[in-house]
């Protein structure tokens, strides 16, 4: 069995993509969240798949929660084979009105955590000669949108860091990638729904159609499972030359 760390794996993406690498039962899942209920969340999957599961609630602002998060799943499980750097969080503002507090959450979390995890679980992916990092960035990763300088920032920053750890890991069978959605029908995109239709005094499809996926050219949510399908395939053998690259799942929106 190989073993799959995925951070803020207990609601949305994170646990779609948690969600397909069970159906396969060929992983270990090291969960982690703020979640509550995290706990229940990782051993409902570990029973319903068969699976070994466990639940980490490191707070990934704090880099000493996340390096106990990766030593735990290494003493737990003896490795981490793929790091899915997905956890990551949203503010909306003008740029001179944007928090101080809020742009030092979003880099920490979106960006900061990635390098911790990476770097922790580096040494050990060297000596086994595998290794697979999958960095869940964003459409914002390769282009801009106002208001979100923060979120931009962060997932620019991600791409970027993935492909020099391609670079670095090439030599050791270590491959890099980022994987670039557009919107994903999430509890959290569901929020943002209501929210703008309120504040807009606008229906929710408008909110959607106008919104959301105007930039789209295929006006559709992107499918979590699509995410956490195209992350088993990076994270497999076949996909050993395929590394530095940031890959848009986004319905055609970087085509323009």
């Amino acid at each position: 069995m190989k073993t799959v760390l995925i951070t803020g794996s207990t609601s949305g993406i994170g646990l779609g993509i948690a969600r397909e690498f069970a159906k396969t039962k060929q992983y270990n899942i090291v969960f982690n969240g703020l979640e509550t209920n995290g706990k229940e969340i990782a051993e409902s999957i570990g029973k319903e798949f068969g699976i070994s599961t466990i639940f980490h609630g490191a707070n990934l602002m704090y880099p000493e929660q996340i390096y106990d998060l990766a030593n735990t799943a290494i003493n737990t499980y003896g490795k981490v084979d793929v790091l899915i750097n997905n956890a990551g969080i949203q503010y909306v503002s003008p740029v001179e009105d944007f928090p101080d507090e809020k742009w030092n959450a979003i880099i920490s979390i979106n960006l900061s955590s990635a390098f911790y995890l990476t770097k922790a679980v580096w040494k050990k992916m060297k000596e086994q000669r595998f290794g697979r990092i999958i960095n869940i960035a964003s459409a914002h990763g390769l282009v801009a949108s106002e208001f979100k300088s923060a979120y931009v920032a962060s997932k620019h920053g991600i791409v970027g860091f993935t492909k020099t750890i391609a670079l670095e890991g090439a030599p050791f069978n270590i491959t890099a990638n980022a994987i670039c959605p557009g919107y994903v029908k999430t509890p959290l995109v569901e929020k943002q729904i209501d929210d703008q239709a309120k504040a807009h005094g606008i229906s929710r499809e408008e909110v959607i159609s106008k919104v959301m996926l105007y930039k789209q050219a295929v006006k559709e949510f992107i499918p979590v499972e699509t995410l956490g399908q195209l992350a088993l395939f990076l994270a497999s053998e076949s996909a050993t030359t395929i590394t530095g690259t940031a890959i848009p799942v986004d319905g055609g929106w970087n085509a323009q």
